[in-house]
């Protein structure tokens, strides 16, 4: 299988392929799991499998297990750190026990204690990429962007990054210290940054945007046809959107994906991923298995004609999904 290609992520010098490794579902969260059960010697093998791809991209988080995430990623890299591009993000408040306060921290010192924890659990010296994984509506962004830039002199990190954050605030992010990433959810299933002008934005700044969740947290494969798909402990089974009524008429739009994927000779999660990429985005779409992680790197290469654009419009158009993307209050 060929390397996947590289292309600049912003305009502040960070190089990355066009396709990263989402790894949040490689652990458990929060006392239970994301997607299924994990298993850990799959996990690294895959990360191992990307890297050998040239998906050298990881993305993980401080709150994903809590802290799971990164000693998996820090364990799967250990003597191939030169190999790979480490994201992580902090903002979810946690003490170093992993209980979790329900609050968003961007506070200056609580930046500073994040960066430090990660960086010993990941058992790096430096991220190359650090996110601020939710807006903390306390906390002005002009002073947790200044404390990140301050971890930027002093080569703890690369270069920042911003999730989930709306244009006003990555302007003003930007003004602070240079941005490099705005990681968002984005998808055929997920396309609320188009209506709000996000992606646009971002663009307009010179900033790279990173697509999470592009296979609409695993539903554009194709493989889940019943709410009983999930596995018991699937977090997929508390999300609106996989619930009830709303799985049903979901599921008739991923039909109709699936209809054109046939018709084109790939796989369904395939042309949701060629669909995204044909955006000029970088995206991380997540798993666990070696075997979805091939199929995944093989979608890079899938060029998609202006007619076969439109029709993926036109089966999934703007506003089609029903059901909120979060559980009430999460």
């Amino acid at each position: 299988m060929s390397i996947i290609k590289k292309v600049a992520l912003g305009s502040q010098g960070l190089e990355v392929p066009v396709e990263g490794l989402g790894c949040m579902g490689m652990t458990g969260f929060a006392g239970g799991s994301v997607y299924g059960q994990a298993d850990e010697a799959e996990s690294i093998a895959t990360i191992h499998r990307a890297l050998e791809l040239g998906v050298t991209m990881l993305d993980t988080a401080d709150i994903y297990g809590p802290f799971d995430n990164e000693r998996l990623v820090g364990r799967a890299v250990a003597g191939r750190r030169e190999q790979a591009i480490i994201a992580s993000k902090f903002g979810f408040e946690v003490d170093d026990a992993g209980t979790m306060s329900g609050k968003i921290n961007g506070r200056p010192e609580y930046v500073r204690s994040s960066v430090e924890r990660s960086l010993r659990h990941l058992n790096t010296d430096y991220l190359d990429l650090y996110y601020l994984h939710r807006l903390d509506p306390n906390t002005p962004i002009e002073e947790t962007v200044g404390a990140m830039s301050r971890l930027v002199e002093e080569g703890k990190v690369r270069f920042l990054g911003l999730s989930e954050v709306p244009g006003d605030i990555v302007r003003r992010a930007h003004q602070t210290h240079p941005i490099t990433a705005l990681q968002t959810e984005y998808s055929l299933f997920d396309r609320r940054v188009e209506e709000e002008g996000i992606v646009q934005t971002a663009r307009a700044m010179g900033i790279g945007f990173v697509a999470y969740s592009p296979l609409g947290r695993g539903f554009l494969s194709g493989e889940i046809k019943t709410p009983d798909d999930f596995e018991p402990t699937d977090s997929r089974r508390y999300f609106p959107r996989y619930q009830g009524e709303n799985f049903y008429k979901n599921l008739a739009l991923v039909e109709q994906l699936q209809t054109l994927a046939t018709a084109k000779g790939v796989t369904a999660a395939q042309l949701a991923l060629a669909w995204v990429l044909a955006q000029g985005v970088v995206t991380i779409p997540g798993t666990k298995r070696r075997k979805n992680l091939e199929q995944n790197v093989a979608a890079a290469a899938i060029s998609l004609s202006p007619v076969e654009l439109a029709n993926l419009e036109a089966s999934m158009p703007v506003g089609s999904t029903v059901g909120a993307a979060y559980p009430e209050g999460f």
